[in-house]
């Protein structure tokens, strides 16, 4: 059987070719085509509820987010199997998310947000948020929010497409700031690596002192005096924060907050100061849920080339968001296939797609 790295290769070079097929099913064209794949793939073994309506180009049952994302990993593998893959010696496809990847066969995700740019997604580690993914995923950007306030028949469209290796699903800012650390701070001390990675996985930027200390990190092995000045910046942040709480009748933070930042001004050793402030506050904020990384995420994140590409914040889910990936094209009619490392950008028509 041909290797899932081939099979997810020839989807990536393939993505135009597979948006527009895929947009030409839910118009409701040519749906018969995949109609016997969609019946096995059914709960059941039955065609789904939603198969005669999207059939006949009607409007298609219960918008809602869940249902969309439904239709579409289920119309996507009838594209793959009937047409971009149909080529290779491979078994039928199924979606199986309970086996930790939508398309288990390929290892392969699909996450379909709308015009929002965000969905939501199992917890399984604080760590995915600078690790990513061990597995590579499709992202299909919806017109679901337009879609749904058009009179019917509705009508859902790909309107741009990226394919993102499992490292690129992590969250560009955090990696950033990650990977200018990483080298200087585990050649001095492999404990306060670990401790970064820990605040970065775990921060919650809401927070006044989480995100001070993440202003911080971000200037980590500027010199001391950069440092200082940069402490007082953030000491002036609270007090004019202070100060407009009051006015608005907000119970303000408490200067405690403060103190545990202004020490860092004091140390002689700003570096470790920084990164155990970071770890007293994640053990104050989140204690027994905020282990350190555990051996396999560890030499992950030693291997990792750190170039997450989306938001990600956690609840009780993680919440991505893919704002920063599809900002980087314009909404339009005729589409653009931007290539990240060689920045070529051919045309293509009705839908737009990163890769």
């Amino acid at each position: 059987m041909t290797d899932s790295y081939v099979l997810r290769e020839h989807v990536k070079n393939n993505l135009p070719g597979i948006v527009e097929r895929l947009n030409q099913y839910l118009r409701g064209e040519g749906v018969e085509e995949i109609k016997s794949i969609l019946q096995r793939v059914g709960r059941g073994g039955k065609l789904p509820h939603w198969y005669e309506l999207l059939a006949t180009g009607q409007s298609m049952p219960n918008l809602d987010g869940k249902t969309i994302g439904s239709v579409i990993e289920m119309t996507l593998l009838g594209v793959l199997e009937r047409h971009t893959l149909s080529s290779f010696k491979i078994p039928p496809l199924e979606v199986n998310p309970a086996k930790g990847v939508d398309i288990p066969l390929l290892g392969l995700g699909v996450k379909s947000p709308s015009e929002n740019f965000c969905t939501s997604e199992p917890f399984f580690s604080a760590y995915e948020r600078v690790l990513g993914n061990e597995s590579d995923a499709v992202i299909l950007l919806t017109d679901y929010q337009t879609a749904k306030k058009n009179p019917p028949p509705v009508r859902i469209q790909i309107i741009k497409a990226a394919y993102l290796r499992g490292s690129e699903i992590a969250d560009r800012n955090l990696c950033m700031i990650a990977s200018k650390n990483k080298q200087m701070l585990y050649e001095e001390s492999e404990s306060l690596c670990k401790k970064m990675l820990q605040f970065l996985c775990h921060i919650n930027q809401q927070d006044w002192r989480a995100k001070s200390l993440l202003r911080l990190v971000n200037s980590l092995y500027q010199d001391d005096a950069a440092l200082n000045e940069l402490v007082n910046a953030i000491e002036q942040d609270f007090q004019r924060k202070l100060k407009d709480d009051i006015k608005k009748g907000v119970e303000p933070n408490s200067t405690d907050e403060l103190h545990k930042i202004i020490a860092i001004r004091d140390s002689n050793q700003k570096v470790s100061t920084i990164i155990n402030a970071c770890n007293d506050w994640v053990i104050e904020n989140h204690k027994d849920f905020a282990r350190l990384p555990n051996d396999n995420e560890w030499q992950r994140f030693l291997k990792s080339p750190l170039d997450g590409k989306i938001g990600m914040s956690f609840a009780l889910q993680w919440r991505y968001n893919f704002g920063n990936l599809f900002s980087l094209l314009p909404f339009s009619p005729v589409a653009s296939v931007i290539n990240h490392e060689a920045h070529a950008a051919p045309l293509i028509s009705d839908f737009e797609i990163l890769d």
